[in-house]
This record gives C-alpha cells, sequence and structure tokens, in this order.
C-alpha cells in the first residue's frame, strides 16, 4: 500500500484494517514522508525501493502513490500480481503544462524547505498541511478520517523533497505504454472527484479489457478514507492474478 502527498503508512481511514482482515498488509512511508522523510526519490527510484523486496504482491496506490505503483508495474511486471490505483494518473501530456505544474510544486516546496537567501521562515508542517487538507478535492473528511494527526510525523524539508521530485509535473506521461500492463488492473475514483473520474476512464481504456474503473459515490479524490469499506469490497472482487511465466 502506497500512500499520498502528506500522508504516512498510517493514513488509510480503516482500508488497510479491512484488508488486513484476509491479506498480509506492508503499508509503506513513501519517499520524503514518516519514517522515510530523509529517502530522496523521483517516481522511477521510489518505485525501485518499492520493489526492494522483491516478492510477487497486489500493489495499491493512491494519488502519488498510484503514480509510484504504476512506475513500479511497468518497471517490474513480475512482481505486480494485481495492480489498484486510487485517483492516478498516467501522467500530463502537455509538457508547458507539466512545466507550469513543477513551478506551483516547487513554489509549494519553498514554503516548507526555503532556500538560502529566503525571504521568511519555513510554513510549519501543520499549518501546511492543513491549508492542504482545506481543498475542495478533501471537502467532507473529517480530522479523524484523514488523519490530520498522523500527518504531522512528516517534515517540511521530507514534503518538500516529495514535491520536487515526485510531483505530477515531474512524471513523463506514460500513456502509450499502458498496453503493456497485462496484469489485473482496478482504477477506483470518486464521484465528486469529475478531473480523475475521467482520468481513470481514460487509465481503462487505455490498459484494455484486464482494467476495470469503479467510481465510488458520495466521495471526492479519496475515496477509500470517505468509503472504506466500499474500497475494500471492489479490491476483493477483483480477479486473481495470471500464472507466472
Amino acid at each position: 500500500m502506497a500512500h499520498g502527498f502528506t500522508q504516512t503508512h498510517r493514513v488509510w481511514g480503516g482500508l488497510d484494517a479491512l484488508l488486513g482482515a484476509d491479506h498480509q498488509i506492508v503499508a509503506l512511508d513513501m519517499p520524503g514522508h514518516g519514517r522515510s522523510a530523509v529517502v530522496r526519490a523521483d517516481l522511477p527510484e521510489g518505485a525501485a525501493l518499492m520493489a526492494d523486496r522483491g516478492l510477487r504482491s497486489t500493489y495499491l496506490g493512491y494519488s502519488m502513490g498510484a503514480r509510484f505503483a504504476l512506475h513500479l508495474a511497468l518497471a517490474l511486471p513480475e512482481l505486480v500480481d494485481r495492480l489498484v490505483l486510487i485517483s492516478g494518473t498516467a501522467g500530463l501530456d502537455d509538457e508547458a503544462e507539466r512545466r507550469d505544474r513543477r513551478r506551483a510544486d516547487n513554489e509549494l516546496a519553498d514554503q516548507l524547505d526555503p532556500g538560502a537567501g529566503a525571504r521568511g521562515p519555513a510554513v510549519p508542517v501543520d499549518v501546511f498541511i492543513r491549508r492542504w487538507l482545506e481543498a475542495p478535492l478533501f471537502a467532507g473528511i473529517d480530522e479523524v478520517a484523514n488523519g490530520f494527526a498522523e500527518r504531522l510525523a512528516n517534515t517540511g524539508p521530507g514534503l518538500a523533497s516529495s514535491l520536487r521530485l515526485a510531483g505530477t509535473g515531474t512524471q513523463q506521461p506514460l500513456w502509450d505504454r499502458l498496453g503493456e500492463l497485462t496484469m489485473p488492473v482496478l482504477i477506483i475514483t470518486g464521484e465528486h472527484d469529475e478531473k480523475f473520474t475521467a482520468l481513470g476512464g481514460r487509465l481503462a481504456r487505455s490498459i484494455g479489457s484486464n482494467a476495470s474503473a469503479i467510481t465510488v459515490p458520495g466521495t471526492g479524490h479519496a475515496p477509500h478514507l470517505q468509503r472504506p469499506d466500499l474500497v475494500a469490497r471492489a479490491v476483493r472482487s477483483m480477479p486473481g492474478p495470471s500464472a507466472p511465466g
């Protein structure tokens, strides 16, 4: 399980516990986060770190974590029995849009980890995270479900490194490679997150018949935090992996 930006391995809204009833769960702290706050890695490097155990598994990623999981599935498909992407994307197609996103993410990173000559001090992590969670994408999720207290385990420099190295604008588009994925793939998005629901449909079409997309009713960008029961049920209903070889 690979979490999203500003989260840690403990921020799953109960999805980890639900799946843990019949799965062995390995919940990771992604580069720049939690216990991996000092780890500096871009998306391909972070995917390689995820694969260090060398075990075949079902990989489930949310948002930023979905981008890492997708990179892993394309680089080392022999390790991925099944792939679950929650509110994920295969990248921004337009270079100008990627450049603008990198600029915006670097500006956020500079708030958390100002460089030499900065005009003011770093924004405290708790203030930054509270602002982050005020975005419309996360509306309707209370502080318990969104793991606010757990997110405070993060550090400013760690989160800044994540934005600079693994933000959406750093991702080279992978859309033309999605047909390489042959394992079962489940794409999950929230009903009220129109942007990522559209991206989810495009992901499924680009992957092919081994992919399916579901929309969780009454939820936004983090459907697993709002309806972990429905997300767990969908994961359990996935077809089994193909035989290796």
